[in-house]
């Protein structure tokens, strides 16, 4: 799988929601320890949502894919989280010409859109222990290999992002719930953190796996 049409890119957003949802439990206990313990029930419902738009509609372009799933998560989640993840797909796809097929280059753009619109709305850095710490190293590593291909710079992604995710354990949260812990959060990682690692694993793991049902040249409608 070279690039991703419309149809790919439906598929492997169903697929990712797919697998946060299944992931709900995981990340509702993951949130309890240091957060308010909601995280897991946001990312789920937000997720639902995403999907259930995306079933109902055909799409001609790729981008359009990625911007119909963020507005879905954010009118839909509520709160920073919806704000958050919603522009993790919608804030990259934003206000771009209409694409029928996305490159590994136009997928690293998009997601460093997303990662610079995320960081000026929520003002977060790598060490403040957030979605931010799993979401930057992985769009550098985007950057880093997309003339790899699609699969391999996923690859890369999905390491650097649960490398970022492994690294929260280690910082006191600057934000949040877990703000207030101090010293105590330290040992713990980043709900939203383990989210951004499962959206990219599930990117790659589409894409690994997707060319038999999704083959290059599918129909984008």
């Amino acid at each position: 799988m070279d690039t991703l049409n419309a149809v790919q890119s439906k598929a492997m957003l169903i697929y990712i929601a797919d697998k946060v949802i299944a992931g709900k439990a995981y990340l509702t206990e993951i949130d309890s320890a240091i957060g308010d313990g909601d995280h897991g029930i946001g990312m789920a419902g937000g997720m639902q949502k995403a999907k259930d738009k995306l079933e109902k509609q055909d799409f001609e372009s790729a981008y359009d894919v990625f911007a119909a799933a963020g507005k879905a998560m954010l009118m839909s989640m509520g709160g920073a989280s919806g704000v958050i993840f919603g522009s993790l797909y919608l804030a990259g796809a934003k206000g771009m010409e209409p694409k029928a097929e996305l490159t590994a280059e136009d997928l690293a753009g998009m997601m460093r859109k997303s990662l610079d619109a995320i960081k000026e709305r929520g003002k977060a850095q790598v060490g403040d222990k957030t979605m931010v710490d799993a979401l930057e190293p992985a769009v550098l590593a985007m950057e880093e290999t997309y003339q790899c291909g699609l699969l391999e710079m996923l690859k890369q992604a999905e390491e650097a992002a649960a490398g970022g995710l492994e690294d929260t354990k280690k910082y006191i949260a600057k934000f949040g719930r877990a703000k207030s812990l101090m010293e105590r959060a330290v040992g713990h990682q980043d709900a939203g953190a383990t989210s951004v690692w499962l959206i990219f694993q599930g990117m790659r793991e589409f894409v690994q796996t997707g060319e038999q049902q999704y083959p290059s040249g599918a129909d984008a409608r």
